[in-house]
């Protein structure tokens, strides 16, 4: 009798306990499923690629003898590698922009079984492999035409400025479509590294009359090729600036300023409309 009476018991605290379940799960309307992890295997001397359809908006590595991060200059590859030889078997996670997260269970081995790995694909990119970070077609051609023009040889000569060692030179205005792209190289022949802060573009009036205040109309770049960050002592850089196609009133100059952070090597180009409407096609 005593052991009907267990075997009764413990049906009753079971079906209790289930019931308890289901009606909280009811209550909270959530239903749980779980989401497979794929084994990947890596190597301390060799990069995986993991190639998403997506582009990649969040990562998280178990351990810390695991090393990844996004490919330069793309969104969707992720690249991972061993920190040391042999880890503990450890997890990775990433979160991509479709709102689809991947797992996958991190193993060491001497000879990976792949190291390039597609997953899925992108239904308006089938046949591509990498995703560019430019937010448009267009902009992914401006950046093109930008280190197009960097490596070119100069067409200006006479169009510059200098101070304490460093100089910056116009060398040519080229045109695409409706973009303008100025052409410039760096020059510091000091042992002091330059820094710049900003450069501007913007048009004002050729001479200031002493009545009137100048009015000054700034111009946004688009597109920057090239280092305008730091030029090292004894070194030059070519960059090139895309801006959206514009030519200059009468009576106005087009103004270019590189300003040094922390520094008084200030530098200043005036640009006349003849050299602008002399821009060479692209073609």
């Amino acid at each position: 009798m005593r052991k009907i009476s267990a075997v009764w018991i413990s049906f009753i605290i079971l079906f209790i306990t289930q019931y308890e379940s289901q009606a909280q799960s009811l209550i909270n309307g959530v239903r749980q499923s779980t989401i497979a992890s794929f084994p990947l295997t890596i190597t301390f001397s060799k990069t995986t690629n993991l190639m998403f359809p997506y582009p990649i908006k969040s990562v998280d590595k178990g351990s810390k003898d695991v090393l990844v991060q996004i490919a330069k200059g793309v969104e969707n590859i992720l690249q991972v590698k061993a920190a040391k030889q042999g880890f503990a078997e450890t997890n990775l996670t990433v979160v991509t922009s479709d709102g689809k997260l991947y797992s996958y269970l991190l193993n060491y081995s001497d000879f990976p079984a792949a190291l390039n790995i597609k997953v899925g694909q992108n239904i308006n990119y089938p046949g591509s492999d990498a995703l560019f970070t430019y937010k448009s077609d267009n902009e992914a051609k401006v950046h093109d035409i930008t280190e197009q023009i960097a490596s070119k040889k100069p067409v200006i000569k006479n169009i510059r400025d200098s101070r304490y060692e460093v100089a910056i030179f116009l060398h040519g205005v080229y045109i695409k479509d409706d973009k303008l792209y100025f052409q410039f190289r760096l020059e510091n022949n000091s042992n002091v590294d330059y820094s710049a802060e900003a450069i501007r573009f913007f048009i004002k009036d050729k001479k200031k009359s002493k009545r009137t205040s100048t009015q000054e109309i700034e111009l946004s770049p688009v597109q920057v090729a090239g280092n305008t960050e730091i030029i090292r002592g004894q070194s030059s850089q070519n960059f090139v600036v895309a801006l959206p196609k514009f030519t200059v009133p009468d009576k106005k100059l087009l103004c270019i300023e590189l300003q040094e952070q922390n520094g008084g090597r200030h530098l200043g180009l005036k640009i006349q409309n003849k050299t602008i409407v002399a821009a060479k096609a692209i073609r």
